[in-house]
């Protein structure tokens, strides 16, 4: 059957979804392999494998119970605490998270009981180097305290469990705010989980090998401040990968499914999307030749001038795989993207922050969104297909729900490396998605309402994170455990 549409679509013409499918069909795909890419949610044989360095990182946790030796008595916990029925439970709490987040867990065969053999405890697992310590107590009396200051002092990252009855805020004053520790004071071993999850998060971060193409040189630099490695790759080698790369089943699959999955073609051509997917499979390539965890790209310096597409649709799917993937070579946004990936388990949306004065809120506009809002395993997010802000390419427009939380956030390093990290930290509301055209700027244009923030006018920072989902507190934690200054906002 014809097809009535001419192909380009043209500049903000919108082309129907059935030309707009009937476009791709120009080479033949099997039929299983299509139904597969559309029902796993545009992920066929080819997806990202995980090859860098952060993949392989496995953190070290020493952990013990501290109790004392003799009955509890009327002393807290009291002669009603269930002690050995306790660590029991916790025991079997912390194996499944150290499972769940592939933690390698010292714990102690005995409980801690005298400071003595806290000392030497500390002593041990500094010798060793290990990623964290895991004070879990089951007492308030004593040594019990005074084995958690002791551990938050030693220099190591260190979560202290509390569980109701070990413990009065006379107890907790003292560490509550302490660089380098955090106390989870509560009978919900999750919110130790959380923290250990930081801790993957960290050391993850620290082992990211990013792949920066940008300018005309191969080298390798570090983060100071994080550990992050950045290996700098010549701008061209995307350009010259890509041009080398033909339009495989592969790329067509993916690309009908985009299309199959839009709600709705507003600019664009199949083309478009097409040459879109094709950068995605040229990235792979590179990550998998340079076993990279993350990528970037200084995007409209390469590509900008060349007929090659931007890599609005490459990175978006790279980040619903959980591939760190940021724009325009941006370090600070590159971090951040890792940390949120890492920790989160969910991909943040980059953004150029813009003011709107007569609703008090803050707009995110950029050109590259992912649709996995909701978390790496939730369905994508609806979406329609457009143009870049160029009026060229194809951008994948996700619909963020009204209403729905979200955080703001960003790392900032510091050109001194001595300087230790920023963190900017907001919460609000997503109040709207807004229309580009008729506004000008980038098509992504997610609207917040912040707590507590009636003028975005100066607000902080650049190509900050916008993330579905309330995460305030597990980040004010981060920035806590490791040493990270919070710029709340």
């Amino acid at each position: 059957m014809a097809c009535g549409c001419s192909g380009a679509g043209g500049a903000g013409r919108p082309v129907s979804r059935r030309c707009f499918l009937t476009a791709t069909a120009g080479a033949t795909v099997a039929a299983g392999m299509l139904t597969g890419a559309v029902s796993a949610g545009l992920e066929p044989a080819g997806r990202v494998r995980p090859m860098g360095p952060a993949s392989k990182v496995v953190p070290r946790v020493k952990a013990a119970f501290v109790r004392r030796r003799a009955p509890y008595g009327m002393r807290w916990p009291g002669a009603v605490y269930d002690g050995p029925a306790a660590r029991a439970q916790y025991t079997a709490a912390l194996h499944a998270a150290a499972t769940r987040l592939g933690l390698q867990v010292d714990l102690r065969g005995e409980p801690i009981y005298d400071l003595a053999e806290a000392e030497t405890w500390v002593a041990e697992a500094k010798t060793a180097a290990a990623d964290c310590l895991l004070v879990l107590l089951q007492d308030r009396q004593e040594h019990a305290w005074p084995t958690a200051t002791l551990a938050a002092e030693s220099g190591l990252p260190t979560i202290v469990h509390a569980p109701l009855g070990t413990s009065f805020t006379t107890n907790t004053r003292d560490l509550a705010r302490k660089q380098g520790c955090i106390l989870c004071a509560t009978d919900d071993f999750g919110q130790v989980a959380d923290g250990l999850a930081m801790v993957r998060a960290h050391c993850r971060l620290r082992a990211t090998r990013y792949v920066v193409l940008q300018g005309d040189q191969r080298y390798e630099t570090q983060l100071a401040q994080l550990g992050t490695t950045l290996r700098y790759l010549p701008a061209a080698d995307f350009l010259e990968a890509y041009q080398n790369s033909p339009v495989t089943d592969e790329i067509r699959t993916v690309a009908k499914a985009y299309m199959e999955r839009a709600t709705g073609i507003t600019s664009g051509s199949p083309e478009d999307v097409i040459r879109g997917v094709k950068s995605y499979v040229v990235a792979r390539q590179i990550l998998e030749r340079e076993e990279g965890d993350a990528i970037t790209m200084d995007c409209l310096g390469a590509l900008g001038k060349s007929s090659v597409s931007l890599p609005c649709i490459a990175w978006s799917h790279l980040l619903d795989q959980g591939i760190p993937a940021a724009c325009e070579a941006d370090i600070n946004a590159c971090a951040t993207h890792a940390l949120v990936q890492y920790l989160l388990e969910r991909p943040g949306f980059q953004q150029d922050p813009v003011a709107d004065t007569s609703r008090g809120t803050l707009i995110g506009a950029h050109c590259t969104c992912p649709t996995r809002l909701h978390g790496l395993d939730q369905p994508p997010a609806a979406y329609d297909i457009r143009h870049h802000h160029g009026n060229r390419d194809a951008v994948p427009r996700p619909v963020w729900p009204i209403g729905q939380r979200a955080t703001v956030v960003q790392f900032v390093l510091s050109q001194d490396e001595t300087q230790p990290p920023q963190m900017i930290i907001s919460t609000g509301a997503v109040t709207g998605n807004r229309a580009v055209p008729p506004a000008g700027g980038c098509v992504v244009s997610v609207e917040l309402k912040l707590d507590g923030v009636s003028d975005c006018l100066d607000y902080p920072g650049f190509h900050q994170l916008f993330v579905c989902g309330d995460f305030g507190r597990p980040l004010r934690a981060y920035c806590q455990l490791f040493g990270v200054e919070p710029i709340l906002v």
